[in-house]
C-alpha cells in the first residue's frame, strides 16, 4: 500500500473513532417521525454532495417507505430556474412549491454547511431558512465545523476534520458510508436490501 494510500485509511479510521454516535440515532428519531408524520424529506447538496442526495433518495425511498426528493434530480427545473431567476433560489424554489410544511423535514449533504461571509453554497442556506420558515425540521450530514447548516439546523452530524487537505473527499465518502448506516437503523429500516 502507498503512504497516501495508507495514510489516506487510517485518516478515516479516526475520522469514524471520532463521530458522535448519538446524532446519528438522533437523525435515525428525526427520520422516523418524519415518516411516522406521513411527512416528505428533502435531500439537498451540490457538487459531489448532489449526487449523494439523488443516491439518499432512493435508498430512503425504497428501503425506509420515506417520501423523499432531491430537488437537483430534476436536471430540467434546476437549469431553467438558474437560467431565469438565478442559483441561488433553486433550492428554496423547489421547497417553496413542494409547500414544504412542518411534517417535512430538510437533510443537507454538504462539506461546508453553506457559508454567508465567504459566499459559499448559498442556495443551502436559503433553503435552511426557507425550511425553517415553514416549521419544517432541519437535518445534516456536514464536514468542516458545520457551517450555517449547523448552526441553524435541529439535528446536525459533523463529520470531523482532521486534515484540512482532504476534508472534501473523506467528508463526502464518510457522508455515503453514515446516510447507509441510516437507512439499516432499525429505527429507520422498513424493507430488507436484496443482498
Amino acid at each position: 500500500m502507498s503512504d497516501f494510500s495508507k495514510k489516506f485509511i487510517d485518516e478515516s479510521i479516526q475520522i469514524l473513532r471520532l463521530i458522535n454516535l448519538s446524532i446519528i440515532d438522533e437523525l435515525a428519531e428525526e427520520l422516523n417521525t418524519v415518516r411516522e408524520k406521513n411527512g416528505r424529506l428533502f435531500i439537498c447538496g451540490v457538487g459531489g454532495s448532489a449526487g449523494h442526495a439523488s443516491h439518499a433518495v432512493n435508498d430512503f425511498r425504497k428501503l425506509a417507505n420515506i417520501e423523499s426528493y432531491s430537488p437537483t434530480d430534476n436536471v430540467s427545473e434546476v437549469t431553467a430556474r438558474t437560467n431565469d431567476e438565478g442559483w441561488e433560489t433553486v433550492f428554496e424554489e423547489f421547497l417553496r412549491v413542494s409547500k414544504v410544511c412542518d411534517k417535512d423535514a430538510l437533510l443537507v449533504f454538504s462539506v461546508g454547511g453553506g457559508s454567508k461571509n465567504p459566499a459559499v453554497s448559498t442556495g443551502l442556506i436559503k433553503a435552511v431558512d426557507f425550511a425553517k420558515k415553514n416549521s419544517a425540521r432541519i437535518l445534516g450530514i456536514v464536514g468542516r465545523d458545520g457551517g450555517y447548516t449547523k448552526a441553524n439546523g435541529d439535528c446536525v452530524l459533523v463529520i470531523p476534520s482532521i486534515n484540512m487537505s482532504t476534508i472534501t473527499p473523506q467528508t463526502e465518502g464518510i457522508t455515503a458510508l453514515i446516510w447507509h448506516l441510516i437507512v439499516s437503523h432499525p429505527k429507520v429500516k422498513a424493507k430488507p436490501t436484496k443482498w
